[in-house]
């Protein structure tokens, strides 16, 4: 007896095109032919057998360019085999942007078992140039009626095989399968040759090696969206000013109507600046609401190098009260910019410019209102180096505060904004992607946060900070200064600083009235904190799980030795014990690159955009004695035109919005779709 098969393949497709959906069904069957010789006698049987299909849709995201007319090709990966290379082929002729998804079908001979992963890569037709796609996901349909999703959110710009994991949030422990096990290791070799750290200045936090964006990876750029904007707003705002003849004029501004020509964009914001900025409250208001809410803190004892005495303040204490009492009451705050103190000021068009390093005294007043009522505007008390009092001259006393918004613009810039945020969700970012593969929940959980961080740092360091930028040629700290400032401002960076409940407490800052920088910084705080603690409590059930996550350990000692130079006075952990400390690091995290970001980069025009309420340099030196200053002393002081026109444009370019710009709430889609836990969201 012998058997003889003989395999014939029929095949039946139909069409549905409905709407932007183009479906393609195949039915697979086999017809199988089986040829007994018995006795003799042949007897011919006929058996059908129904291959394993899945359903392929794939969803290309919805920016700028992310279509593709190229052939598409998948290979499913489970763990009882694998799929053949499959066309994607459709009648639409491509993947569009803002469309419904595709869907297909690919057929096997039977089930390939548990999914681990998918191959993509993708072909030019002959004639046709190799083109960019943005594919956001693939969602796959077995035939045991599961789904399983593919997240990509990448750019494929060659004709090399891509390998994406299946969706769920995996630690190395949790990976049983080696195919699984080798993509992750194939994935992070790469990621660690794509992504080295650099040193931009000694003394600073770690960076991204790239000599421009076209070296950054393709998916961490700009989106078209985002760099058209940003090119348009950055030409259009000076070049404006140039043809108007501000952006070249080293003309001193001869009465203050003037410098409102240069205000091309408006807010309601700088509006009000414009009309209140020489008023006491509001000045007191901006280091509570404004760009910077992070200096401020009581004030219990003086500092022994501002002696205020009782008779300087007396006038300005409401009712019978005095100094004394009202520090003992916790009614007196402290600005000190000592930071600032020493450093050699820049040469703008020629001529040196001046900044101070003042020492201020806030008042909380019985109405819950924050008033200046004393100004030093050097660290060394000396006969030349007066206390300013609301009590003395007009303009003797306005411009002491002006020195001390100047003052501001420089701590504000360079430590709160810069290093603080900017440069820190730079360390954030370039950590994760060195050392966490794309299924862990940690990548899942922060990767959304360090959105465009790399380019916006990148383009900082090249046409800001750079010896021919922006900020080097036009701030009063820019070049030497900024530098030293800089590293003064890494030296004193503390972990429970970066906290928002501690830095609070430590400020003493937790019962002054009118603070919505605490008030919703606390409430943002403690709503990342708990949706962490869930999410980072549902994948580590215990203790020993957080000490044996080698990615994890990994990612923390790489922010520690590059973010924070390895100084453990910093307070930043240098390993994870606990599954408490990840969720607070997290936290940090989280609320540096998104919240704290917000409430120090978007009101950068609101208040800066009137020059005199917040200057990027100055002119004259800080006045020495009382009773000499002027208006006239005050117009030769401030920026000339075309500083404050360049000033201007950039905080304008700086704080503007982008139109792809995604809100916090707006990740929840992102988490319910990438991470198990959704009821934490």
């Amino acid at each position: 007896m012998f058997l003889l098969l003989k395999w014939i393949n029929r095949y039946h497709a139909s069409l549905n095109i409905f709407r932007n959906v183009c479906t393609v069904y195949i039915e697979l069957t086999v017809v199988c032919c089986a040829v007994l010789v018995c006795a003799g006698k042949p007897i011919v049987v006929f058996f059908r057998v129904k291959m394993a299909k899945y359903k392929v849709t794939v969803h290309t995201h919805n920016i700028a360019t992310a279509t593709t007319m190229n052939n598409v090709f998948i290979k499913l990966v489970g763990e009882k085999g694998e799929s053949k290379r499959t066309w994607l082929t459709s009648l639409k002729g491509g993947f569009y942007q803002d469309t419904a998804s595709s869907e297909f079908e690919v057929v096997c001979p039977s089930s390939l078992g548990k999914l681990v992963l998918i191959e993509l890569d993708k072909q030019p037709l002959p004639l046709f140039p190799q083109d960019t796609w943005f594919p956001s996901k693939v969602v796959v349909t077995t035939p045991e009626k599961g789904t399983c999703q593919f997240p990509i959110y990448c750019w494929i710009m060659d004709t090399e095989v891509h390998l994406f994991r299946e969706g769920t949030a995996k630690r190395l422990c949790d990976e049983t399968n080696h195919l699984a096990r080798y993509s992750r290791e194939k994935e992070m070799k790469t990621r660690t040759e794509q992504y080295c750290w650099d040193t931009y200045k000694e003394g600073f936090p770690g960076s991204m090696k790239a000599d421009n964006p076209l070296d950054l990876p393709s998916e961490i750029q700009f989106s078209f969206t985002k760099a058209s904007q940003f090119l348009f707003t950055a030409a259009t705002g000076i070049t404006e000013l140039k043809l108007m003849g501000y952006s070249d004029s080293k003309k001193n501004w001869k009465n203050i109507d003037e410098i409102s020509k240069v205000c091309l964009n408006r807010t309601v914001i700088s509006d009000y600046a414009q009309e209140h900025w020489k008023e006491d409250e509001f000045f007191g208001y901006q280091y509570l609401n404004g760009c910077n809410p992070m200096l401020i803190r009581r004030c219990s004892v003086l500092p022994a190098n501002f002696p205020v005495t009782e008779d300087m303040v007396k006038p300005s204490l409401r009712g019978s009260s005095s100094l004394l009492r009202e520090l003992q009451s916790g009614n007196i705050f402290l600005l000190d910019y000592k930071n600032l103190d020493g450093l050699k000021a820049n040469v703008i068009n020629k001529k040196k410019q001046y900044m101070a390093a003042p020492l201020v005294l806030l008042y909380r007043t019985p109405d819950d209102k924050l008033i200046p009522i004393a100004i030093q505007l050097k660290q060394k008390p000396a006969k030349d180096n007066p206390i300013f009092l609301p009590t003395d001259s007009e303009y003797d006393w306005l411009l002491a505060k002006i020195f001390v918004r100047s003052a501001d613009f420089q701590e504000h810039q360079l430590n709160v904004h810069l290093l603080r945020t900017h440069l820190l969700a730079e360390v954030f970012a370039i950590a994760l992607l060195r050392n966490i593969p794309m299924v862990h929940p940690l990548y899942k959980l922060l990767i959304p946060h360090t959105r465009y961080s790399l380019q916006i740092n990148l383009l900082a360091r090249a046409f800001l900070i750079a010896d021919e930028g922006v900020f080097t040629q036009f701030a009063a700290s820019g070049g030497e200064g900024m530098i030293e400032i800089l590293r003064r401002s890494v030296a004193s960076l503390t972990y429970t600083s970066l906290c928002v409940p501690e830095d609070i407490t430590a400020r003493g800052l937790e019962s002054i009235p009118n603070n919505y920088y605490r008030d919703d910084g606390l409430k943002l705080w403690h709503i990342i904190y708990r949706f962490v603690e869930g999410v980072i409590g549902f994948y580590y059930k215990s203790d020993s799980e957080v000490r044996e996550d080698k990615e994890l350990q990994n990612w923390i000692k790489d922010i520690f030795d590059h973010g924070f130079l390895a100084q453990e006075c910093t307070g930043i952990p240098q390993s994870f014990s606990t599954v408490p400390e990840v969720v607070k690091f997290v936290t940090v995290v989280i609320f540096t690159c998104s919240g704290q970001h917000s409430a120090v980069n978007s009101g950068q025009y609101d208040y800066g955009g009137w020059m005199p309420n917040t200057p990027i340099s100055l002119q004259q030196p800080p006045p020495t004695t009382k009773g000499q200053s002027t208006e006239s002393t005050m117009l030769k002081t401030f920026p000339d035109v075309s500083t404050t026109a360049q000033g201007m444009s950039t905080m304008w370019l700086l704080s503007k919005q982008s139109s792809d710009f995604v809100s916090l709430p707006s990740f929840m889609n992102y988490y319910q779709y990438h991470l198990g836990p959704k009821y934490y969201i």
